[in-house]
């Protein structure tokens, strides 16, 4: 692995935020943006567009960058993401970009093929390593589970340390804004960890309605995945992190979001009753 340049200085240059529409995305881009920073949307509908399946347009994104947020999607775990986060890198690096950092997987051996290159790139990089969202719940697929009551998933008792994007978002922006984390990997994990019976328990309480979870065989899931309609990408992945991530690799906690923001990681809790709040979880009619 290459020593990066570990010298404290402030960044001032135009940032790249991959994924700059998605759930940590749009936060990063949001933080950068109060903090005074000039920030470049990499999304599909960004000016200039960004896609990780045509190369052809990385050059004009990266024009006059100087730190990229990468955030591959939907998965660094997916077929190709490997060869995608190398080519980009190597572009990255021909352009005169001089830090990255990197939105990884916990307990995925295709995410941390993706961080060795990233750490061996020549350039100041920091990692940020996370698994499971508690915004799943509210922003992601579970949220019509939510709302209809019933959390039907293929998890039996297994214990995550469910974490809250926005201390990611937070890990990620003080990671491009401030010195001290060039060479750091973050593992970022939630306080507590939790069966998701836990989960329902909590988002009931915060409701006030009667929220459950029911575990379902793994080829029952599955096969509503692939009925929902979903690309063949998003079954294989919801395949292989049901059946391999979420195992129990993961049932331990860090202090990531302690080392990098001085500050704990949010609970659940607290992310349930705030959500609530929103309405996002009202019954609909």
């Amino acid at each position: 692995m290459m020593k990066p340049n570990t010298c404290s200085y402030t960044r001032e240059g135009l940032i790249l935020v991959l994924g700059g529409t998605g759930k940590t995305g749009r936060r990063v881009a949001s933080r950068l943006e109060a903090l005074g920073r000039e920030v470049r949307i990499g999304s599909r509908s960004g000016v200039p567009a960004f896609d990780w399946n045509h190369e052809a347009g990385w050059s004009t994104c990266l024009e006059g960058v100087d730190a990229v947020y990468i955030n591959y999607a939907p998965d660094l775990a997916i077929d190709g993401a490997t060869d995608s986060i190398a080519r980009f890198v190597d572009k990255a690096r021909e352009l005169g970009v001089r830090q990255l950092v990197l939105l990884s997987g916990r307990g995925e051996s295709e995410a941390q093929a993706c961080e060795r290159i990233v750490q061996e790139s020549g350039l100041d990089w920091t990692v940020v390593r996370a698994g499971w969202f508690n915004q799943n719940f509210s922003e992601g697929a579970f949220n019509d589970m939510v709302q209809a009551g019933v959390i039907t998933l293929p998890a039996g008792s297994v214990r995550e340390p469910f974490i809250d994007v926005d201390d990611i978002a937070d890990v990620i922006a003080a990671a491009l804004t401030e010195p001290g984390h060039t060479g750091e990997v973050y593992e970022v994990t939630g306080p507590r960890l939790m069966r998701l019976a836990d989960v329902a328990a909590d988002l009931s309480s915060a409701t006030g309605r009667d929220i459950r979870y029911e575990a379902i065989p793994h080829e029952a899931f599955v096969g509503a995945v692939k009925e929902s309609g979903a690309p063949d990408d998003v079954v294989w992945l919801m395949d292989y992190l049901f059946s391999t991530v979420l195992d129990g690799r993961n049932a331990y906690i860090t202090n990531g979001v302690e080392r990098a923001l001085k500050r704990p990681a949010r609970d659940f809790r607290d992310y349930a009753e705030e959500a609530a709040a929103t309405g996002v979880w009202e019954e609909r009619s």
